[in-house]
């Protein structure tokens, strides 16, 4: 129903703490198009007082009518009196995964363009439909294992996020996931607007087109939807286990007592232990089933050993369980004047002076102490030192993370570049046992905007 469509706009605008200026994502298709006159008409009729709307088109230039499309976008923009942004993905595309990188890029601009506009949040059109077609995706790869993937959009039936913080500088945020295409469709046609179809969302080459078909035939398949608030109780409760039952050391050893390091059948402690191993090994996604599966088999006999799993060790001693990263494929990076590089996913080094190379600190020299001090074990503290970066400027002389020439903090991959909104209490907890800052807090009252999913 076309009112529905107002509704949900009014809603959001009332699930923010403070007004603010949003930029909405416009392709120019319907989603995105009902997106902006429903928030332009709530606004309009000024419920609530110090909003304002940008917008911004991504032409991705995939099709040689993207430049015309983005242009009657901007005119449409123009037409209502809403600053917009063209911003054009310039450069070779990538001839696999087209469809990844182009979101990649995509958020990225769509960063640049907030920035640019003075905006405070990015909106979205995704839909109900878009959803649906998600978590089906999620569960036929196997996402459903209740660990969760670590790819900053849930695992199986949680699906997309309503709300997402990008680059840990911006808030995206999807308030009409619980919309019907349909729904939105009807709306436009009510006020007379036109939308275009992009038709690469009918080409069978690329997974979703796929799957929206297999629903479509199916008459809509009975994937579980809206299970944000269930996802961010189970994140709640895996970072209390986080504080309560991690120790991680100079962001380089993790240490689990004995006695809880065998429970690995309870899924929010396992998801917890998961997440700070993907983290410690510089991982941007969680392990496979398959390698979940070996590493609780492991873990739940209870007997001393070491095992490998995503780059990262797990050394089982009678005084506890300690994660560290494995002393293998370890790079060399260089980092140029007032440049910033990400060492092997886990640290990221800015050079402040000159450049600096960044290696693995082989010798130990520099952490085995500390790691002793901390109370480790000898030999897991020489383990936890020797995949250490050391940092040296160009001149063979060596720094200290400390010293004003080079700026180092840890690299979360898991969250750093996409974090749900039901996931930020279980994300704060990691940085901060990685000695980093808490996460930016949405714009949005959380509660309110998962629970409309």
């Amino acid at each position: 129903m076309p009112h529905a469509v107002l509704d949900t706009a009014r809603n959001f605008l009332r699930s923010f703490i403070t007004p603010r200026r949003i930029l909405v994502a416009v392709s120019g298709g319907s989603d995105s198009m009902g997106l902006l006159v429903a928030l332009h008409s709530a606004i309009a009729a000024d419920e609530r007082r110090g909003f304002s709307l940008a917008a911004c088109t991504v032409d991705h230039a995939l099709r040689p009518q993207s430049a015309r499309e983005a242009e009657d976008v901007a005119a449409f923009c123009a037409a209502l009196g809403i600053a917009h942004r063209i911003c054009r993905w310039e450069g070779a595309k990538p001839s696999t995964g087209i469809q990844a990188a182009a979101r990649n890029k995509r958020y990225e601009l769509l960063a640049e363009a907030a920035d640019a506009l003075g905006a405070d949040c990015i909106a979205t059109g995704h839909t109900r439909d878009d959803q649906q077609e998600t978590v089906a995706m999620r569960i036929a790869r196997g996402k459903g294992d209740g660990a969760g993937d670590g790819q900053g959009e849930g695992h199986g039936g949680a699906g997309m996020a309503a709300s997402m913080l990008y680059g840990r500088r911006i808030w995206v945020l999807r308030p009409f996931l619980g919309l019907a295409r349909a729904e939105i469709r009807s709306f436009l046609q009510a006020r007379g607007v036109s939308w275009f179809d992009d038709p690469s969302n009918a080409n069978p080459a690329f997974e979703r087109v796929r799957v929206r078909a297999q629903i479509a035939t199916s008459g809509g398949m009975p994937t579980p939807l809206g299970n944000g608030p269930q996802r961010a109780a189970s994140s709640a409760r895996a970072a209390a286990l986080i504080e309560k039952r991690i120790r991680v050391h100079e962001a380089l050893v993790a240490e689990v007592s004995a006695r809880h390091a065998g429970e690995i059948d309870d899924p929010d402690w396992r998801r917890a232990l998961l997440t700070v191993a993907s983290v410690l090994g510089g991982r941007e996604h969680m392990p496979a089933l398959a390698t979940v599966q070996r590493l609780s088999q492991f873990l739940r006999s209870g007997e001393p050993g070491r095992m490998t799993a995503g780059r990262v060790v797990f050394d089982r001693r009678a005084s506890g369980l300690y994660l560290y990263r494995e002393a293998r494929n370890l790079p060399v990076l260089a980092v140029g004047p007032g440049r910033q590089g990400t060492w092997d996913g886990r640290f990221t080094v800015k050079s402040c002076g000159p450049a600096v190379t960044v290696a693995a600190d082989a010798s130990g020299r520099l952490w085995t102490q500390r790691l002793i001090d901390a109370g480790l074990p000898a030999g897991i503290a020489k383990r936890g030192s020797t995949v250490a970066p050391e940092i040296a400027s160009t001149d063979g002389a060596g720094l200290a993370f400390g010293e004003a020439s080079a700026q180092v903090e840890y690299h979360i991959g898991l969250y750093d570049t996409f974090l749900p909104g039901f996931d930020r209490i279980m994300a704060d907890a990691v940085a901060v046992s990685f000695g980093r800052d808490r996460y930016p807090a949405s714009p949005v009252h959380d509660v309110l905007i998962e629970m409309e999913t």
